[in-house]
């Protein structure tokens, strides 16, 4: 069982390398055996209560909260660009693939690679393992950089802010560079996914990468599920969940038709 991922969620206004470049070719997801063992036996069916189930304890909620509520849905309502911070010519390679991905199989959301800092909503810092705290220190602080450290021992972490509108501004993400292709991707897709706005990691939902115990390196069906439902335009930044359950049969039906699409499923 891998280390744990760790996501933090800002609601406050404001807030928020060095190592040698693999000369091989970046692996994708596919050449990973770790990766296409669990493609093999990835389960692709869930009821509409399983979906809504997770949506509901992933949008909501924040797995390590500091402060403001959580009982509204975060997201983007604007088109978001990431920027890699790192050295890896490797990594960075391979982040651009998974942000390729997660804009390929999320209908409504305008994802993309940018290599301007300054335009990035979503920043992702590239460290060494050994580099990871002291970078988590320089975002949070001595003090929270040691109660993280004490209490999860993450491997990678991101964390977003938002305005009074629960519309999020700004993500950061931290990932590790030297800890091996599977645990790069399947953070990198965890962080990034969750600094989208579902950043409530949940224990009781196993098909979702946002439980610690489950790692899955790709872009599951299941969590494909999550972030088509969230970035619907008709699930709103500062929604309750009353207001979403509302209209979620409507949403969930279109859903299921895009993911079916793109996921080539009977």
């Amino acid at each position: 069982m891998s280390q744990p991922r760790l996501s933090i969620l800002f609601v406050v206004a404001a807030a928020l390398a060095a190592c040698l470049a693999d000369a091989a070719r970046p692996a994708t997801a596919t050449e990973v055996p770790a990766i296409t063992a669990r493609q093999r036996h990835e389960k692709k069916v869930f009821t509409d209560a399983e979906i809504v189930e997770g949506f509901l304890k992933t949008a909501f909620g924040a797995e390590y909260h500091l402060a403001g509520r959580v009982d509204r849905i975060r997201k983007y309502d604007s088109p978001v660009r990431v920027f890699a911070d790192g050295s890896r010519a490797d990594r960075k390679a391979q982040l651009a693939k998974v942000i390729a991905d997660i804009g390929a199989k999320v209908q409504h959301l305008d994802i993309a690679m940018t290599d301007d800092k300054d335009a990035a909503s979503v920043v992702v810092k590239l460290v060494r393992d050994r580099e990871l705290y002291r970078t988590i220190a320089t975002f949070y602080g001595q003090e929270r950089a040691k109660e993280i450290r004490s209490s999860l021992d993450p491997q990678c972490l991101s964390g977003f802010r938002k305005n009074e509108k629960y519309e999020i501004e700004h993500s950061d993400v931290i990932l590790t560079v030297d800890n091996g292709d599977f645990v790069f991707l399947d953070c990198a897709y965890e962080e990034l996914l969750q600094s989208l706005g579902p950043i409530n990691d949940t224990a009781t939902v196993p098909w979702t990468m946002f439980n610690d115990s489950v790692s899955m390196g790709f872009f599951d069906v299941y969590d494909q599920y999550l972030l088509n439902l969230l970035y619907d335009p008709r699930i709103k930044p500062g929604m309750n969940v009353q207001e979403v359950k509302a209209v979620l049969p409507a949403v969930l039906t279109d859903v299921r038709a895009w993911v079916a699409k793109v996921n080539h499923l009977e």
